[in-house]
């Protein structure tokens, strides 16, 4: 890991009406709208949906590092995030993100060593940590 702090920058280009195109650096261009609860054509990434996508991408990154210095053996994870959007006091937030995580070890045996390690992922998820919702995990592990 580099030594901290960390920059990170995301340039928006758009018109009046037209869709959002997202850059940064070398990576690909993102198009972006608005979802449909908002009356958006419902066909691309809209910025509530990327900022879900941002935690579960997160979380499970997180996972895959404490998994790999406990040195827990797995197959497979599967991760949703899912966040409720709500008024409070006249602003509109996420008011409850629910990561919902499942799970698939190798050797049953591991359970509780990998229940440990998921909800320590949770608790070390710079993307969730920075968010005021309210957090709900849920685990599923199952054998392969």
């Amino acid at each position: 890991m580099h030594e901290l702090p960390h920059f990170y920058s995301v340039t928006v280009d758009a018109s009046a009406h037209d869709t959002l195109r997202c850059n940064t650096g070398n990576l690909p261009e993102l198009v972006v709208a608005p979802p449909t609860q908002f009356d958006g054509p419902g066909d691309q990434w809209s910025p509530e949906e990327l900022l879900m996508a941002a935690v579960a991408n997160c979380f499970v990154l997180s996972f895959r590092t404490v998994a790999d210095i406990a040195k827990l053996e797995w197959e497979s994870i599967q991760c949703q995030a899912q966040g409720e959007l709500d008024k409070v006091a006249r602003t509109m937030l996420f008011t409850t993100i629910t990561t919902k995580v499942k799970l698939q070890l190798k050797d049953i045996d591991s359970k509780s060593k990998a229940e440990t390690l998921l909800k320590k992922a949770e608790k070390i998820c710079i993307v969730s940590n920075s968010l005021s919702a309210e957090k709900h995990l849920e685990i599923e592990i199952v054998d392969s």
